[in-house]
This record gives structure tokens, sequence and C-alpha cells, in this order.
């Protein structure tokens, strides 16, 4: 037995007392224990068949990853490590359960919750305890030793640590086992190499979380299921955000495409909002604060992430970060937001961004640093300054059109998700040339859409007659003129063309454009004498004032030979082409598009005064060119 503990303690003395003879004792009382809960722990029924996992309520889909796990544990030997990497909310602590729970063959199979070194001692703690009951009155430090000791003499047991926050947290106990199945969980994708194999998870296939929708919503009986796959897409088949929406559904009574109009007009509100009794610490917008206060010694990786939120989630490419921070900086800002499988690296100098992840970073929040309006708004300058930078300035050059394509799909995100009232110059300009290109691709609808909203944003900032109001008036009657509508495009052009004369002068370059472009209009509609009467006045201005060789000039040229063609002079229509084709090869090369036009254009002439010989080669040279 233990001895009692004696210490002695300072007591209060009394006027002409003997100080010697007032010495208090105070003896504790003593914990008494066996003596074997301080050597191992035994080997004994109980570690034949011990297991902690929470139990997994709704596990959907996963096939591929069950299976990557089955075959990753097979090995036997030295302790084997497998790591669960992937984004906040994406279901990996759902997988390492259900695979521990059905799929594991280990003895002794045990969750331990591992954010903290605090969290691994006491889930060590309460493993030990599990094995030995006995040990329930020793410190948990000793606990830890027992449990530690024990896992280091035995190998047939799997720990799953959950949550990890980074592999040196760990790095220790690995150390301490020699035998046995470790499974990790974490949202960190790299730093493993020397410790443990990777396995990274993405979102669910669209058809399981669709059925995970429905397996929670009707739960308690059948629902209104309208509108569960455009919700399960708006959330990135993110499962953590559909088990929310879902609870939420079948909780409140909304059917999901209620849900998906809340969630459009206040997505703060809802990305917050949870069933009842749910953890609150475990809604979409709490998982997405966790994962940035891991990162606030990092402001720029914040900065990186609110910036790409404006953009189409797949495929951005890096140079739109270019110069925002030093290349070191700016690198290691990067590498964070990958570790914390924040972004996606492609490998192909594009990342990507999981929609709802963007989705939160666009939207206010005063209670979360992190999301601040004023960074948000500031986040979106940035945005679309660098968009507008890297998007070509001749969308109409070929040479230029993969990476306008490329660009295109973050243009329109741009769009979609900001207002017009925000729209800046660097707005206008982004959009005008976007829709530049689309209108030279036939896609005048799109194309229309930007122009209007551009024009809005011109004659907000610079008033109606600000030359940049003009010109994007003209390219809005141009697109309407591409999509057939003259009864739109012809108004706009003389309105334009009006305009332009009194603001800019009658001579001015974008007064020629005005008057040509409304003698096309002219044209189109059949009105053969007023397109041709402006088409020679704007081909001898042009010659005048660009000269007789300047692009304009001869596209002016160009368009009146059609107009001569048109009004059944062909002699006259040759004559002009043959002259526009050879100044335009010259000035322009012989493969430029223009040149290209012009050779067609003169072969079709040739070809309707019955010249064939003449047509056919021509339109073979234009074609072999072309090609």
């Amino acid at each position: 037995m233990a001895s009692p503990e004696v210490s002695a303690t300072y007591g209060a003395n009394a006027a002409g007392r003997d100080v010697n003879n007032s010495v208090a004792l105070n003896v504790e009382r003593a914990t008494v224990l066996p003596a074997a809960v301080y050597g191992p722990i035994p080997d004994g029924p109980v570690t034949h068949d011990l297991s902690y996992i929470p139990r997994v309520m709704g596990f959907v889909g996963r096939d591929n990853e069950l299976s990557a796990l089955d075959a990753a544990f097979t090995c036997s030997g030295a302790v084997m490590l497998r790591t669960v990497h992937g984004l906040g909310g994406v279901g990996k602590s759902a997988l390492a359960a259900e695979w521990a729970a059905c799929r594991a063959t280990a003895a002794v199979r045990w969750w331990i919750t591992a954010d903290s070194a605090a969290a691994v001692d006491d889930g060590l703690a309460i493993l030990a305890i599990a094995l030995q009951p006995g040990l329930a009155e020793l410190p948990t430090e000793l606990q830890k030793e027992r449990a530690l000791h024990w896992l280091a003499g035995h190998d047939d047991w799997l720990l799953v640590l959950d949550n990890v926050g980074h592999p040196d947290h760990i790095r220790w106990l690995v150390g301490r086992v020699p035998h046995g199945q470790i499974l990790i969980t974490t949202r960190r994708a790299t730093g493993w190499h020397q410790l443990a194999t990777v396995i990274s998870l993405g979102v669910l296939n669209p058809s399981d979380s669709v059925a995970l929708f429905i397996q929670i919503l009707n739960h308690d009986g059948p629902r209104d299921g309208d509108g569960t796959i455009e919700v399960c897409e708006e959330l990135g088949h993110l499962a953590l955000a559909i088990e929310q929406a879902a609870a939420f559904c079948a909780e409140s009574g909304y059917s999901p495409r209620a849900y998906l109009d809340m969630l459009r007009q206040w997505p703060a509100e809802t990305y917050a909002a949870g069933p009842e009794g749910s953890d609150s610490a475990r809604t979409v917008d709490r998982i997405w604060r966790i994962s940035l206060d891991r990162l606030s010694d990092t402001p720029l990786a914040g900065q990186i992430l609110r910036i790409l939120a404006w953009y189409s989630p797949d495929r951005i490419p890096r140079t739109l970060l270019d110069g925002l921070a030093s290349p070191p900086i700016l690198a290691a800002a990067l590498g964070r937001l990958l570790a914390y499988s924040m972004i996606t690296d492609n490998r192909d100098g594009t990342l990507s961004v999981h929609r709802l992840v963007q989705a939160l970073a666009r939207t206010s929040d005063p209670g979360d640093p992190h999301r601040a309006a004023i960074d948000i708004n500031d986040a979106r300058d940035h945005a679309t300054g660098r968009l507008d930078r890297v998007f070509p300035t001749n969308a109409s050059q070929p040479d230029q059109w993969p990476l306008c394509r490329a660009l295109l799909p973050h243009v329109e995100a741009l769009v979609r998700h900001s207002l017009p009232d925000d729209d800046t110059p660097a707005t206008a300009h982004l959009l005008a040339r976007a829709a530049s290109f689309l209108n030279g691709q036939g896609s005048t609808t799109p194309a229309i859409r930007h122009l209007l909203r551009t024009l809005t944003t011109c004659e907000r900032l610079f008033g109606e007659e600000h030359p940049a109001t003009l010109v994007l008036r003209n390219n809005l009657a141009h697109a309407y003129q591409t999509a057939g509508d003259l009864a739109r495009a012809i108004p706009l052009y003389e309105r334009t063309l009006s305009d332009s004369a009194r603001v800019l002068g009658a001579h001015h370059p974008e007064t020629l454009t005005s008057q040509n472009n409304l003698a096309g209009a002219y044209e189109s509609s059949g009105d053969l004498a007023r397109a041709t009467l402006l088409y020679e006045r704007t081909f001898a201005d042009s010659a005048r004032i660009l000269g007789e060789k300047h692009p304009h000039t001869l596209t002016s040229q160009n368009n009146l030979a059609s107009a001569y063609q048109a009004a059944g002079d062909p002699a006259r229509a040759i004559l002009l082409y043959e002259r526009t084709l050879t100044d335009s090869a010259h000035t322009l090369g012989e493969s430029h598009p223009h040149t290209l036009g012009l050779r067609n254009n003169l072969a079709h002439a040739y070809e309707s005064t019955g010249d064939l010989a003449r047509a056919i080669l021509l339109y073979e040279h234009t074609l072999t060119d072309s090609a």
C-alpha cells in the first residue's frame, strides 16, 4: 500500500503561545490502485474485438475510394499509414468511418479526433481504458503511455486519426509503433511523402449526391423532391453541403427548388443555416472559415482565394495572378492553399476552385474576418482588371482565338456573379473585347448581352456622347445586324453616325466607320441606292484622310465593290475587287483573313460573270491558304 502523503502547513499564531508547538499536520487520503495497472495491458477477450468507430448514416457511393483503401491496407510488416485528404466537407471522415466499420479486418479498431495534440492524447487515453478499464484512475499521460506500449507490442489494430492538421502533429506517434495500421484524414494535401501514402478525395459523383439528398430528404416519409438535381449542382456535389441542404429541407418543409431560390437570394444566411440541433461548427461557412483561420499568417492566401472566386471554377490560368506579389511570395501563398485543398493544381498552368468555396468567398459576412465586404469588392475589381489585361486586344486574329476561348468562361462567370452597378471602366473594356470575339465567332446572343451591359456602363460612367460610348453603340448595332435584326441595327447606326459627326467631326475615323456600317445595313435591307451612295462617300473620305492602303479604306473599297455587284454591275465590281485584293495582299499579307475574304469575293464575282476558269482557280487558292 502506498504511504500517505504528509505535509506541514502554516497556522495562525496567537499572542503568548509556543510557536514551536503550533505545527499542524494535513494527512491526505491516498488512492489505492492494483499493482497490475502499472504494468503492460494484459491480453484478454476485450482486445480481440474492440471497436470504436462513429456510425455513418446515409453513406453513398465512393466504391473506387473504398477499394483503394482495401488495396492500400493489404500489406503486412511495418506500420502502414494511409492518408485521405481533401477539401473541408468533402466527406473524408465519412469515407474513413465507413471503411473502418465495414471493411477493415483489424481486431482492434479505434477512432481518434486528431485536430490537436491534446485530442490525440485524450484519444489514446480512452483507448487504454477500453483495453483495461482499471486504468481509469490514472492520469491521462500515463494512460496514453499504456496505450502506446500496447500498440507497440501488437499488430492487429487500426487507428483512425481524423482531421490531422499537419504531418508533424502525429509523426511522434508513428515513431512509437513499429506495426499496425493507421488511417489519417486531413485537409492538408502536402507534406506526407515521407510518412504515408496519399489518397485524394474529390466531390461526390452527381448521381451519388442526388441519391444522398433524396435519402435524407425522405428519411421520415416522401417529400417534394423538385429541384434536387439543380441544388446538388449548385452545391458542387460537396457531401457536407448536400447533407446540410437536404436535412434543412426535410425539417423545414422547403422543397429543393425553394431552397435553391433561397440560396441564390440570401447566400450568406443559407450557407450558415443547418437543421435544428445540428453542430453549428459543421455548417458549410464554418468549414471554409476554419481552413482560412489556419492560413491567417499568410494574408495573401485569402486574397488569392477571393480573387479566384470571381472566375469560372475550372481551368483558371495562373497568369491571372501574375504581379499580385513577388514570385516567391505568390508561390508560397499558392502552396499553402494547395496544401489545405482550398485550390487544385491541374498541372497544365491552370488552377481549379470548388464552386462552393467560390460562392462563400464572394459572399460578405460581417462576422467572418475573411469575408469583409471591402475585401470582397476589392477582390472583384482585382479579378476584373487582371482578366482585362490578359484578354487579347485584337480578338479577330486567329492566333488569338485559343486564348480568347480559354478566358471566355471566366469573363462569363465574372459577369454572372457581379452587378452592373459595380462595373468599372475595366469591366466595360473587357466585355467589349469579349463581345467582339463572340460576334466574330457567330455567337451573337451573348455578344449582344455583353454589349448592352457595357453600353449602359459607359453611359453611366462617361455620358451618352463620350467617344467610348459612341464606339460601343456602333458595335451593338453591328451585333444586331449580324444577328439579322436590322430593325434595331439601322436606327442605332443612324443615331451613332449623327452623334459621331457632331461630336467627333464628319471626317473622324470613328465617324467613317459608323458611316460604312450604316451603308452595310442599308445594303442588307435591300436599299442598294442609299447603300451605294454612302459607300462611295465613305471610300472617298477614307482614301483622302486615312490613305488608299489603310485597312479601313480597303474595307470600304471591298464593300463598295460588293454593292456594285449586288446592283448588277459586275464589271465595276471586278475592277474594284482586283484593285482591293492587290492592295490588301501588299498591306496585310497573302494569308490575312481580310485578304482571303477579298480573294473569295473576287472569285464569286468571276463566277457571276461566267468566268468559271478564273473563279475555280481563285477558289482553290483561297481554300488552300485558309486550311
